[in-house]
């Protein structure tokens, strides 16, 4: 416990680094905020090198173990030390929902508890929107290089178990190196963002802070009324862009990217599957919406459907359009690919599609055994077969995150909160999506929960982002048991 403090303190310390853009934009915009973020900047250097100081002695290389402790509580005090500059550039920000507007930019959900954002400080805005850009490659490096160490994790089933895509593209020998690719190909394609956008006629704050929610499948925007305020074609058609490439393995991008090949995507069964449900469930709401008279034309209920329906099915959470209005079917089938549509190794939430896929086949292994219940039936998926421990273990995730979801709704539901309202804003906080349906919705927020209802719904964005287990393991007794 106290080796993992003293590399607590060390990444305390070495956070205060990302306090760097902030500085810099509150002085070319002298906006007043300068001295808020140099004062959270140097909270966060005295105290983490306080902390690592204390525990030196107990410096020691970590163990497996001591890294399920350690990716828990480094999203749980980054997002304390994200939320200090908050609070005292905020008058009047509590610390539970500066807390909560941390941690829903560290885990990329997008939820967001304030309102006159079209008015808000620019740093205060970039600096909710570089926390999704940080929590998005932090996850990415979690997911491919850190959590398959552990054994845990989407990108472990994957890489474990299937010699395809990942495994054999073997980005780099070395998790260092492994975290520098990632780290090159996601700057790389947020620099190409940020300039698309701003050729689609933002401002160039507006561009990098929407780049870096699309990239970190995150959700926040510099205006109260998302992505609709701007009413531009051409800025929802690079987003749609970022954000499908952003709910893809980034594994897969820099493999592309090196090899100048697109052979990476097409043996790659996620990409597949992502593909095809995104294109029917775009075709299949605009159809709806047209039908249903929401939109005067097939191609304007195409625009909004693209938009909307990518955004919410790859967990960002951008809005174009109330879409809380739409027939109840659309908005409660985008809540649903919520859940499915991410890749492993993506930024994105929710149960992932490799999972899905596996899921599905062993859904009809089943059926078959029961027709022939002597067959010898493996698992495949891109050719490849998946061990039948890798399938017990993805059913295990599934059963807790099929509780977690559960457990938090009737939480929620404890506390007074509307059954609809309860259960969309806990699955949107599980996925990291952001908006639920009705009052947390696309045309709300979550500035009406109460206290208890706020810190509910933290939990379940910080159960969602670090795939369950990880959490979990902290509380059983056995991870305690020398």
């Amino acid at each position: 416990m106290l080796a993992v403090a003293h590399v607590l303190g060390m990444m305390m310390a070495v956070f205060a680094v990302t306090f760097l853009m902030p500085l810099v934009s509150a002085l070319v915009f002298q906006d007043g905020t300068f001295y808020d973020f140099a004062i959270a900047a140097a909270i966060n250097v005295v105290a983490g090198l306080a902390l690592a100081g204390l525990t030196r002695r107990y410096k020691r290389e970590l163990k497996p173990r001591d890294g399920f402790l350690l990716v828990t509580l480094s999203w749980v005090l980054m997002s304390a030390s994200a939320a200090v500059p908050l609070m005292i550039a905020l008058p009047g920000l509590s610390f539970t929902d500066a807390y909560f507007e941390a941690m829903s930019g560290l885990t990329t959900t997008g939820s967001t508890v304030l309102t006159g954002l079209d008015h808000l400080q620019p740093s205060i805005n970039l600096w909710r929107h570089a926390l999704h850009w940080f929590g998005g490659i932090g996850i990415i490096v979690l997911a491919v290089a850190v959590l398959p160490l552990l054994g845990v994790g989407g990108m472990a089933l994957y890489r474990a178990e299937t010699p395809g895509p990942v495994k054999d593209e073997k980005l780099t020998p070395r998790i260092t190196e492994t975290a520098k690719a990632l780290w090159l190909t996601y700057m790389g394609i947020t620099a190409v963002g940020i300039v698309a956008l701003r050729v689609a006629g933002l401002g160039w704050l507006d561009a990098i802070c929407h780049t870096f929610s699309a990239m970190g499948l995150g959700g926040f925007s510099t205006r109260d009324a998302s992505v609709g305020a701007f009413q531009s074609p051409a800025m929802e058609l690079v987003l749609v862009v970022l954000m499908v490439v952003s709910s893809l393995n980034f594994a897969r991008h820099y493999a592309a990217l090196r090899g100048r090949t697109l052979r990476p995507y097409r043996n790659d069964p996620e990409a597949k599957a992502i593909f095809t449900v995104l294109a029917f469930s775009v075709l299949a709401i605009a159809v709806l919406l047209t039908v249903r008279g929401t939109y005067s034309s097939f191609a304007e209920s195409l625009r909004h459907s693209l938009f909307n329906v990518v955004s919410v099915a790859t967990t960002t959470g951008f809005a174009s359009q109330d879409y809380g209005l739409w027939p109840v079917f659309a908005p409660a089938w985008m809540l649903f690919l919520s859940c499915i549509i991410c890749s492993t190794g993506s930024t994105g939430g929710g149960i992932k599609m490799f999972r899905s896929l596996l899921l599905a086949r062993e859904a009809q292994r089943e059926m078959k055994l029961l027709v022939h219940p002597s067959a010898v039936i493996p698992i495949r998926i891109g050719g490849q077969v998946v061990a039948d421990r890798i399938a017990y273990s993805v059913l295990a995730f599934i059963f807790l995150y099929t509780a977690t979801i559960a457990v938090l709704t009737f939480a929620l539901l404890l506390t007074g909160l509307p059954l609809v309202e309860a259960f969309t804003s806990v699955v949107a906080s599980v996925n990291n999506l952001g908006p639920g349906i009705g009052p947390t919705g696309p045309s709300g927020n979550y500035q009406g929960l109460s206290d208890l209802q706020t810190w509910i719904c933290t939990v379940a964005m910080l159960l969602g982002r670090l795939e369950i287990f990880s959490v979990l393991v902290l509380f059983t007794p056995a991870f305690w048991r020398k």
